[in-house]
Formats: structure tokens, sequence, C-alpha cells
């Protein structure tokens, strides 16, 4: 991939572009390959129950900020990144803001960096085939599988989410699928089957990353006075995360 100059990145980026940022992580470890510079934009249509950023959901609670900022602080770290990482537009749903996303990947791809998006899918109609093809890595985060489900746990429909993943494959894009794992929730091993052989019959999708329920969100739930309706959830257990991911394996899916 090749590199441009930083004149020649400034001249790629819409004069005045801004949008909504909540934080980022200069060091992540887990969106997507290696060491990778994690950008989290605010505003997010979904009400996930086990949300660990609620703050993002409202994307006004964040900071308008201007693109070009964000990619002249990402080219600072831009070597190390080149070796084997790369940047993540997560959030909140980054597709609440696609010129926004569509901006931060140009400058990203002007700097020869690999680039994942992490969403929901919900929005995944907004994402233009111009967008998506500046995206190396779709980090897609699938709910669960059966509408009734999936509305009880983020409040919206998942024929989008659905919809798009159709999409992806379409294209060819390398997918990973993120599935949270939450006991009393999302633990129904008959719906789990039906997502998996859903997710094999993709045909795009390397890995599935199947993450265990955790609670280290809820006490910014209880910060900003929202109701936390698991909290006497516990995580799951070994032998249900063991049961879950024999479910993906035996379709020959990779899980990790």
């Amino acid at each position: 991939m090749s590199v441009m100059t930083g004149a020649t990145i400034e001249a790629l980026l819409p004069d005045g572009q801004q949008g909504y940022l909540h934080s980022v992580d200069t060091g992540g470890t887990v969106d997507g390959p290696g060491i990778r510079y994690v950008v989290f934009t605010s505003g997010c249509p979904l009400r996930c129950q086990y949300c660990h950023n609620p703050d993002c959901m409202k994307q006004k609670n964040g900071k308008l900020t201007e693109t070009r900022s964000i990619i002249d602080d990402i080219a600072s770290i831009a070597p190390m990144l080149r070796r084997g990482g790369g940047v993540t537009i997560s959030g909140g749903e980054p597709l609440v803001q696609p010129a926004f996303v569509a901006a931060l990947l140009t400058g990203c791809r002007a700097l020869g960096l690999h680039t994942a998006l992490d969403t929901s899918g919900f929005l995944g109609a907004k994402a233009s085939d111009a967008l998506l093809s500046l995206v190396d890595l779709v980090l897609l985060d699938i709910k669960s599988f059966r509408p009734e489900t999936y509305h009880n746990v983020t409040g919206v429909d998942v024929a989008p989410t659905l919809a798009f993943a159709k999409r992806l494959a379409a294209l060819g894009k390398p997918a990973w699928v993120r599935y949270v794992l939450v006991p009393g929730l999302t633990d129904d091993l008959d719906e789990i089957a039906e997502l998996a052989d859903f997710v094999a019959g993709l045909g795009n999708v390397e890995r599935i990353e199947l993450l265990p329920f955790h609670k280290m969100g809820e006490y910014k739930w209880e910060a900003l006075g929202m109701p936390y309706r698991l909290k006497d959830t516990q995580p799951p257990t070994p032998e249900l995360e063991a049961a879950v991911r024999g479910v993906f394996e035996a379709r020959g899916l990779n899980v990790v």
C-alpha cells in the first residue's frame, strides 16, 4: 500500500469536515489485528442491554472534532501502526456519521494503514460501496439472530444487520463476526446454531469473536442515571462458553 505525503493527504480531506468524537485509544489490541489506533465515535441507534459505552449513545455527548486533527494524530504514530496493526473506526455506531467515517478512512488509506470498521450493521445501508472500498476488514457485531431476541437485546430490528452481512459477503469483504454471550439473554443454543448456519453460509467470515458478558460498564449506566437491566446477571460459565464455541466450530468456523 503506497503512502502519500502530508500535503497530498490534506488535499484529499474535505475542507471543514467534522464529526462527533467520543475518544481514541492509541494502543488498542482487541479491535482488529495488531496494535491499533481506535477512533470511538458518538451516536448509536441501538440500546443494547449490555452496552459498555452508554455515554456514546447520544451523538452530541461527543466532542465536535476536525477530521484533519485526528488524521494528524494518527500520522504521528503511523510507522508503528504499519507493523501489522492499523486503525479501527468504532463507536457508538460509526455509520451514524458516514461522511466523517469516509473522511477518516480516506486519510488512513493515504497513510498506508490497514483499516477496520466496527459496526452493528444496522445502518449498513448508509455505507456506500465507495466507503466500504476504503475498509480492509469489517468487525460485524451480530447481537443475536431471531428477531424477537434481537429486539429485546437492542431495541431495533435484526433485518438490516443480516442484509448488511449478505452485502459484505457479495462484495467479498473480509469480516470478523462478534457475538456477546449473555446468560439468560443470548445463550439459547438452538438460536446460536441458526446464527452459525447463517454465518457459515456467507463465505467471507474469517473468525468468530466470542465475547463473554462482563459488567465493567455498569458504573457508567449508574453515573448517567440509566437503569441497568443486567445488574443481577453474571458472566457465562466456562461450560457455557465451551458449548457455544462448539456450536460455531461444528460449522467449520474459526472461534477465538
